[in-house]
């Protein structure tokens, strides 16, 4: 599909982000919110069969990420999003109307599995010249999906478990309804013998070593918060869960609101800087926040900065990552890139819950900005060099 140069919104690009919005709205509010309350509450399953679900699902979802890229470089990317929304709406029926944990535990697995691929081919419509910008603007996508789907389904369980699923099955009909009309060739079929793409997929990684650091340690931080930010803010920060809504909502805000202007000032300063600024102001970010307990607006201030920071580090850490992805390989690359990433989001819940519950929660948010201060200056010494093709250029 031609465009006009320097044009983001592409009619397939709106497309892509349109479809990647209703999926997960669906998948994050299911997953998030509905899942464990209809299990729990009204199925009458236990909440470690729930749980034991939800870490499927997010298994399942990484672990595809590499065999969904390799099958995008060989097969007609249109094919591959229909059978993976196939996948997914399977999923979604399975778990609501599963009265077993293991059909509850299949179905999660299946939406995983079938969610993941969409990310994948949103990833490979990226243009070569807009890089910084897309991936802000598909990031903003998905964190506006993130936040909505949950959001949103607390208000309509209310009025019960029926209509609330009848209401997510909706939203995901008119993202493939969108789908439909998507069209867009995003390469050649590729007849490269698997041996031979991994050949060349190897030189790209060991290209890219120094950028491996990052891509777990920057996951593996983040992942470190998460089984803790609860507690954090009841105890230590001492809000109320009112209160908790509203720090969510600042540096979610803030963080929507700069992606697209970061992503295309990353494009045009560099993105190695945009890196360095950061994960050096995400360190301080959640240091800083330690200190603004029983302060809400100081709260709210340190949670949108840590926004701000957020949205410096997204599009310019993808941005640059996709210069090491094979242009003639972008599925099995992106694949194996968000594979790699993924290790971090295994290994940190799990070490985060484990130091809060063995010392304090605090303890685990100064690791986490730990981590991120050594990310930073490692970034800051290591110069990060693009490949041959693109013409040797430092970011």
């Amino acid at each position: 599909m031609k465009r006009k140069e320097g044009t983001i919104f592409t009619a397939s690009f709106i497309r892509l982000a349109l479809i990647l919005f209703f999926t997960e709205v669906v998948r994050s509010a299911f997953v998030i919110s509905f899942l464990p309350a209809y299990a729990a509450d009204y199925l009458g399953i236990s909440v470690a069969a729930v749980g034991l679900a939800v870490s499927v699902h997010y298994v399942a979802d990484t672990a595809v990420k590499a065999v969904a890229g390799y099958l995008l470089d060989r097969f007609p990317p249109k094919a591959i999003l229909h059978i993976s929304l196939a996948v997914a709406f399977i999923g979604l029926w399975l778990a609501f109307f599963s009265d077993l944990p293991w059909m509850l535990i299949t179905g999660a697995a299946l939406m995983g599995l079938g969610v993941s691929p969409i990310w994948l081919i949103c990833l490979s419509s990226i243009h070569e010249d807009q890089r910084g910008s897309q991936m802000g603007t598909i990031y903003t996508v998905w964190l506006a999906s993130l936040g909505l789907g949950p959001v949103a389904v607390n208000f309509v369980i209310d009025s019960g478990y029926q209509l609330t699923f009848w209401v997510l099955a909706a939203i995901y009909a008119a993202g493939w309804l969108v789908a439909l009309r998507w069209n867009e060739q995003l390469r050649p079929i590729q007849t490269m013998p698997l041996r031979e793409q991994l050949g060349q997929l190897k030189l790209k990684l060991v290209l890219m070593k120094p950028l491996v650091p990052g891509m777990i340690l920057q996951t593996a931080a983040a992942g470190l918060l998460v089984p803790v930010l609860p507690t954090l803010a009841r105890q230590h920060l001492g809000l109320t869960y009112s209160h908790y809504s509203l720090v969510i909502i600042a540096g979610g805000a803030v963080t929507t609101l700069c992606l697209i202007p970061l992503g295309r000032l990353s494009d045009r300063w560099g993105h190695k800087w945009f890196l360095v600024a950061g994960f050096g102001a995400l360190a301080v970010g959640l240091i800083a926040l330690l200190f603004s307990a029983n302060h809400l607006y100081m709260t709210m201030l340190m949670a949108a900065l840590l926004g701000g920071s957020y949205a410096a580090v997204l599009p310019a850490w993808n941005a640059l990552m996709s210069y090491f992805v094979p242009p003639d390989q972008k599925g099995t690359g992106w694949g194996v890139l968000s594979s790699i990433e993924g290790i971090g989001v295994m290994i940190g819940p799990l070490i985060g819950g484990w130091v809060a519950s063995r010392y304090d929660a605090s303890i685990t948010v100064w690791i986490s900005a730990a981590l991120l201060a050594f990310i930073a200056v490692y970034y800051f010494r290591t110069p990060l060099v693009r490949p041959a093709r693109e013409e040797g250029l430092r970011s």
